[in-house]
């Protein structure tokens, strides 16, 4: 994902409410989201060129989001991809706490990430740009290329938007949020950030909804998940062309019989 707005435990009939973008480039094979064949538990899109995802749910309860961080002033040298943190932890049945102490003790192998993992008892966020994992308070979060609530201009609108909308219930919620995900504005130069990339780029990816002849936004997510753990998951995935983008909704409860509640 590039972008992951979060309103975690802000809401006492939806404890989990998350959007977010994945931005790649057009010619990255990728399968969108469905229950894995050889891991039926989990729900995830798939990047069919490293194996791993970018986003996804278990049944169990346990979900996981990544974002890289951009530095244009750093070479890349991580061996491993970034998307094999969430399918790790989602096929995984470590706490979250001990899987993020691994990846911190690895961090070096890959390069710069943001990691959200954990279950709906906890959700934890770790960066290898950053310190030491850390769990979430309550409360509302913007993610995109930099640390969690760095203050970029989407990440600013896009939190103020869903603290806005979080009182609506599932259906007009899920409609409003897929369109706060397909704002094109772009920031002011003032206020773009300086990742060194140049001001023409970080132009382009100061929108929420990336759209350029080979890179953009291919999907967008909205993940809620209410007291009693029922899941809805919604799915729109932007082929080259927005006006051809299809949507997919999957709804299940969750297999853990406790409320989801403090």
């Amino acid at each position: 994902m590039c972008l992951i707005l979060l309103a975690w435990r802000t809401h006492p009939d939806y404890p989990l409410i998350l959007a977010g973008n994945r931005d790649e480039f057009h010619a990255r094979p990728t399968s969108p989201a469905g229950f894995w064949e050889h891991w039926p538990q989990i729900l995830a899109g798939r990047d069919l060129e490293h194996g791993g995802t970018w986003l996804g749910i278990a049944r169990s309860g346990r979900l996981a989001a990544v974002t890289n961080y951009r530095d244009g002033r750093v070479l890349r040298r991580g061996t491993r991809s970034r998307g094999e943190l969430v399918s790790g932890y989602l096929t995984s049945d470590q706490a979250p706490e001990r899987f993020l102490q691994e990846v911190h003790a690895q961090r070096s192998a890959y390069d710069g990430f943001n990691l959200l993992a954990g279950t709906l008892d906890g959700l934890f966020y770790y960066s290898n740009r950053g310190e030491r994992p850390s769990a979430l308070k309550p409360g509302i979060y913007g993610l995109s290329n930099h640390l969690l609530d760095s203050p970029w201009p989407k990440v600013e609108r896009g939190k103020a938007e869903l603290a806005n909308l979080v009182g609506l219930s599932p259906e007009p919620l899920i409609d409003r949020l897929l369109a706060v995900l397909a704002d094109r504005t772009i920031a002011p130069d003032h206020a773009l950030p300086d990742t060194g990339v140049g001001l023409d780029r970080e132009r382009i990816l100061s929108t929420a909804f990336i759209d350029t002849p080979t890179y953009g936004t291919r999907s967008s997510t909205v993940l809620v998940v209410d007291a009693a753990g029922q899941v809805s998951f919604t799915e729109r995935t932007h082929p080259t062309s927005h006006d051809l983008a299809h949507t997919r909704r999957y709804t299940f409860t969750l297999t853990t019989k406790r409320p989801l509640t403090d």
